[in-house]
């Protein structure tokens, strides 16, 4: 009989051990189990060609008695100062992770393991790991099961260097596009930002946390939790000055959905909720969160968080006491945190919940193998190559085409076919990093690909060339056949640059994207459309602009002067042969808009769901909404669409047909559902209730269905008003067509 493969402790099991072991602690060591004060990159150190630990881990480790988590022992960015000269390479990850947790554990009375704690909001910010576009790109695919695959392909890699927990962004709704942290979102639908996130936690950790046992997968820590995306003026961590309607609609989908997806962690994000920060705030991180839906994980504050409210209540014990009880368990950077030995020493009372926090920081580390005895499971086979093939085709998929000056001209500037000779050329053009990202390593050299690179060499052999050309050469673009202009802004932070306390941008900075990179007004880059104007009359054939974004831009103007506009938020280190392949119609554009493209930096922000729509309010705008959600075109198209609704069960279920046109492109399409329920106390929303891809072959009629839960079609009967009969306008959009149906509840 063969015996069955070492497994990692059940969370039932873990929870048993964990509670066993908090009762032989000493207070200081539980204390320890809290803490995660050190920046990892400063604990270890090459020496004579190999690695090892610093006296600053040493130092930690012999004060608790153990570690709770050591955070970004493997970051490499301008931040930490990591790079291929100084940084741990890939293939050094293993061992300097063994050699750490071996340390902490020797020092342990107990023999407990730190959690390796590391930056993954779109793969692993470490030398050489594997990268993914940016969330907003990801919501741009409208593909929930393709990001689920990417992010266990990613997950497999972190595994395998050692890493224990992830740090992902995933709960942040894009409400303000002057908000820097825009990129991080997977766009401004509730909705799709849960099932987004359901598809990362499934993927990194496994159906059941199925990946956590078996030693392949990493938990995963989300984050901001909660509202985040609702600081006013787009300002990060400032005040989400909202009411508790719009609190459970908007920002909790995405937790919840999490949360029963088996998320291990929870991260308290900066912000306040009607004045209380999240830190604080015991009815969200207990009432709600673990009461409420049964977490049964780790919340962790951000960094720095529970520090940042030593002002607000007066001391650094009253700040660590208040955040304990609100229900972190596990604090970032904090020096408060640490001082709960002296807050314990105040509040005898406190060391129950010292160990409540401690046997769920406990629970997870068992779960993943770092307590005493736990069986090690296999090291997790590296994923590298499938992660790169993921993250182009994410890039690929995101990519969404908007119209310029013209549908027929769109048409005769892409997918560039037939003898001639393009050029490519703008700002953007040979910046690989614009393509990258906040939150990432520095690429290796043989990594580094952009547009105009990836366009020239993908050219070479076909009828359509492509040269890479100044935006000043007049008489270069005068004779060329076309011209691909690449714009956009950049989320880069260079070597040398100014940082906040906790990572962020400071100071003035080159980016304009990215944390701590508000901006008053979401407009390209200075001089960018001036350029563009100058290409537009010098170019004798179309002009097709590149805009690279981590936000939703005002791109008015670049809609004016281009023929047709490739939008592509951040698409990742292969980005450049993503926007090539689109380009020389190797693939088609099938991206499709999670944010509502604003016509006017006065009028933002603009909103797919508001309960009172933004046109014609604006006297000097008559219309606010540039390109609203779902937007979108590609190379194939639908035509002749009907739509019908009919009511089965529990279920509404909307009939959708059509046909292609003929042609060389098959069609893919965006279906989606929004639901405005009226005879409610409250304004209705435009909710997106359901969404479907849909693939036909050029030439022939499609048909399909989606069926929405009663549930998500009308309002319950608690909520109407008195004497209010229930209807719901279902607002149905598939390609260019849009039809509305209104129905009455039966009940």
């Amino acid at each position: 009989m063969t015996p069955s493969p070492p497994r990692a402790r059940s969370a039932v099991e873990s929870a048993v051990e964990a509670r066993a072991l908090t009762a032989g602690m000493t207070l200081r060591e539980k204390v320890g189990q809290l803490n995660q004060r050190l920046l990892g990159w400063q604990c270890v150190e090459r020496v004579g060609g190999r690695w090892r630990t610093t006296p600053t881990l040493h130092e930690e480790v012999e004060r608790w008695g153990g570690l709770g988590a050591l955070y970004g022992l493997f970051r490499a960015d301008a931040w930490s100062g990591r790079d291929w000269n100084n940084g741990v390479r890939p293939e050094e990850r293993a061992e300097v992770a063994e050699m750490v947790v071996a340390e902490v554990r020797s020092a342990s009375r107990h023999g407990i393991g730190p959690l390796l704690v590391e930056e993954a909001p779109h793969g692993h910010q470490a030398l050489g790991a594997g990268l993914l576009p940016v969330n907003l790109a990801v919501g741009a695919t409208w593909d929930e099961g393709l990001y689920a695959e990417a992010a266990a392909a990613v997950a497999s890699g972190l595994r395998a260097d050692g890493v224990h927990l992830a740090l992902v962004s995933a709960l942040d709704l894009l409400r303000d596009p002057r908000w820097g942290r825009a990129e991080e979102c997977y766009g401004e639908v509730p909705a799709l930002a849960a099932a987004m996130t359901s598809a990362v936690v499934t993927g990194m950790q496994g159906g059941g946390r199925s990946r956590l046992l078996d030693g392949s997968g990493v938990g995963i820590v989300l984050k901001h939790f909660a509202a985040q995306g609702e600081g006013v003026g787009g300002r990060n961590g400032h005040s989400a000055q909202i009411g508790s309607r719009d609190l459970q609609e908007l920002h909790l989908p995405a937790a919840l959905a999490g949360v029963a997806a088996g998320a291990v962690g929870i991260m308290a994000a900066y912000n306040d909720i009607d004045g209380v920060p999240c830190v604080a705030n015991a009815p969200l991180l207990t009432g709600l969160l673990r009461d409420g839906w049964g977490f049964d994980g780790i919340v962790m504050a951000d960094g720095l968080a529970v520090d940042r409210i030593v002002e607000q209540v007066g001391s650094p014990l009253s700040a660590a006491a208040t955040a304990l009880r609100s229900g972190v368990d596990l604090s970032l950077w904090d020096r408060s945190f640490a001082r709960l030995e002296e807050a314990v020493a105040l509040r005898p009372d406190l060391e129950r919940v010292v160990d409540r926090a401690c046997e769920r920081v406990l629970a997870v580390k068992g779960q993943l193998g770092l307590l005493p005895g736990a069986p090690r499971p296999a090291p997790a086979a590296e994923r590298a190559r499938e992660t790169a093939v993921l993250s182009q085709w994410i890039a690929t998929r995101s990519v969404v085409l908007l119209p310029g000056t013209g549908e027929d001209r769109a048409r005769e500037a892409l997918p560039v076919r037939g003898p001639g000779e393009w050029v490519v050329t703008g700002p953007r053009a040979h910046d690989v990093e614009a393509m990258l990202g906040d939150y990432v390593p520095p690429l290796a050299e043989e990594e580094r690909v952009s547009i105009a690179a990836a366009l020239v060499a993908e050219s070479l052999g076909s009828e359509a060339s492509f040269a890479a050309v100044d935006a000043d050469d007049v008489s270069a673009l005068a004779a060329a056949t076309g011209v691909v202009v690449v714009l956009g802004g950049s989320s880069h932070r260079p070597y040398g640059a100014a940082f906040a306390d906790n990572g962020a941008s400071a100071g003035q900075t080159a980016a304009d994207c990215g944390e701590g990179v508000d901006l008053s007004s979401p407009t390209l880059p200075d001089g960018q459309v001036e350029m563009l104007s100058r290409v537009r009359r010098a170019a004798g054939g179309p002009v097709v602009a590149v805009v690279l974004a981590g936000r939703p831009y005002v791109l008015s103007e670049v809609a004016r002067l281009a023929d047709v506009i490739l939008l592509a938020f951040y698409p990742g280190p292969h980005g450049g042969r993503a926007v090539a392949d689109l380009v020389l119609g190797r693939t088609q554009p099938v991206g499709r808009l999670p944010v509502t493209m604003p016509s006017a930096p006065g009028a933002i922000p603009v909103r797919a769901d508001e309960r009172l729509g933004a046109g014609d309010v604006y006297r000097d705008v008559a219309e606010p909404v540039l390109w609203p959600v779902g937007a979108g075109g590609g190379y194939g198209r639908v035509d002749g669409v009907q739509v019908t609704a009919l009511r089965r069960a529990d279920v509404v279920v909307v009939e959708l047909e059509g046909h292609v046109a003929e042609g060389e492109w098959p069609a893919e399409e965006l279906a989606h559902v929004r639901a405005l329920r009226r005879g409610g106390h409250a304004w209705p929303r435009a909710e997106l209730v359901a969404w479907r891809r849909i693939r036909a072959a050029q030439g022939t009629r499609f048909r399909e269905h989606l069926e929405i839960p009663l549930r998500d079609v009308f309002l319950p009967p608690a909520e109407l008003a008195p004497l209010a009969r229930a209807t719901t306008d279902l607002v149905v959009t598939l390609g260019s067509a849009r039809v509305t149906l209104t129905l009455a509840d039966e009940a």
